[in-house]
Parts: C-alpha cells; structure tokens; sequence
C-alpha cells in the first residue's frame, strides 16, 4: 500500500482501527500520533495526512492536499478485455491500472466462457475494487474508469460515439497484419503529449481468442490486427504486456 486512499467523505473523519488502511499505518508503517503518511483522495489530489489523535477504536486525522497537480496521471491508453477467468481478473486489473491505463471495457466475446462475466468478482463494483488496488500500489489517486459490455460490437459501438482521436489496435495470434511494434512505429509517429481528445486503444480477446466474425467487426472499425510474436499469452499477460509497449511508444514510461 503505498498511498492511503480515502473517499472525500472520509477525509478528516475517525477512521476505525480495524480498517485496512489503519492496519497498515499502525502495523506496517508504525505511525503513531503527530505522525504523517502519504494519502489522497480517490480521482483527486494527493497530499499529506496527520495522525492526531489514536485511541483503542479509531485513528483521527487532518489531511492537507498538494497544491500541485497529482504527478502520476492517466494516461491516453483505452484497453478492451474480453472476460477472463476470475482468478485472472484480478491480477489483470490491479496490473493494468499500476500501469495508469485510463479506461477498461470488459466484454464478453464469442469463444469466452459465460459463466465468467457471471462471476461476482466481475460485477462493476468489485472490478472498481480490483482497479482501486492497482491505483494504491502505483502511489496514484486517479482510478481507471471502468464499462462492462454484453459484446464486442456493443463495446466497439459505445466507444466510437464518442469521436475520440484513436489510434486503434488489436492483438490477434492466429492471422494478425503486422507486429505491434510494426503498426505502432507506422501509427505513432511522435512521442509528444496527447491531446485531450487523443487516445490509443487496444483490444485483447479472451482466453479463446478472436473470432472471424469478431476480427471482421474490429477490422470494420479500424483496429490492426497485431501479434506480439510467436507465443500464446494468457489474457492477463497479453494485456500488461501490450500496455507497457504502448504507453512505451506515447513517452508514458520516461
């Protein structure tokens, strides 16, 4: 836990010792009172969190934010996951939102297990759970916005109604055009800040892969095919794995 994440309702309210987050200031960074530790507000600033007072029940404390802008933004990077295995969901997502990915739709694909999008761990309110971790870990207050969609069509519809700048890609092991590296060294020609209406989006399939039907659909809606060599990836590796070279390529990584 490497920030102390808080709703803003939270913020300067007792906070009782049987909660995580105290759990970790008492026994993991020894904080006692007059003590400080790095906390934020969720999706806003950062800053600095005061121990006062601490009794056998709860720990009260002041919070001053930073001036200054949070330093670990989100950045420009749209991923599309089909549904994995729940027990893949939640590394996936805590990696991914780590990394400051600035939106996640999961979706349901044609050759993925149904059952997986049944599982509680993919309801939104435990996926925000999961992405929330990731955030903690990153030392980071802004969490990856998160959709949860039926199909790929219907993925593919609700983000293109939103006439974003996009530079598409989608990885495919089985007849993909180019390599990732190829499309993004062809597609991403400068390693300058985005626009605010510049993003990158990549779709990764499930554990089955893509469809014919599914790769005419992204093909339709200008996504490349790519492959990322000669291996089969778990979902979750894939989707790290192609979020690090792009937020690579877009200069996220400097």
């Amino acid at each position: 836990m490497n920030i102390c994440l808080f709703d803003e309702f939270e913020i300067n309210k007792p906070l009782s010792v049987k909660d995580e987050r105290a759990q970790h200031i008492l026994k993991i960074l020894h904080k006692k009172e007059n003590d400080e530790f790095f906390a934020g507000i969720i999706n806003k600033k950062s800053g600095t969190a005061k121990i006062t007072k601490i009794t056998e029940k709860e720990i009260f404390f002041t919070f001053e934010p930073s001036e200054a802008d949070d330093p670990r933004p989100l950045f420009p990077l749209i991923m599309i996951i089909g549904f994995p295995r729940p027990i893949q969901l939640k590394r996936l997502l805590r990696d991914i939102a780590a990394l400051g990915v600035c939106e996640v739709h999961l979706t349901g694909t044609e050759l993925g297990e149904k059952s997986y999008m049944e599982s509680n761990l993919s309801k939104k309110e435990n996926v925000f759970e999961m992405l929330l971790d990731g955030t903690i870990q990153s030392g980071a207050t802004k969490v990856p916005e998160i959709f949860i969609h039926k199909n790929l069509r219907e993925c593919i519809n609700i983000i293109n109604e939103r006439s974003l700048i996009n530079r598409k890609f989608a990885l495919d092991n089985k007849s993909p055009e180019c390599s990732l590296n190829g499309a993004l060294k062809k597609y991403i020609t400068s390693e300058k800040a985005f626009a605010d209406n510049e993003y990158v989006t990549a779709a990764i399939g499930s554990e089955r892969g893509w469809t014919d039907n599914e790769r005419k659909i992204l093909s339709d809606n200008g996504y490349i095919l790519c492959g990322m060599g000669n291996r089969i990836m778990r979902t979750e590796t894939a989707a790290t794995v192609s979020a690090s070279i792009i937020l690579n390529y877009i200069g996220a990584l400097k």
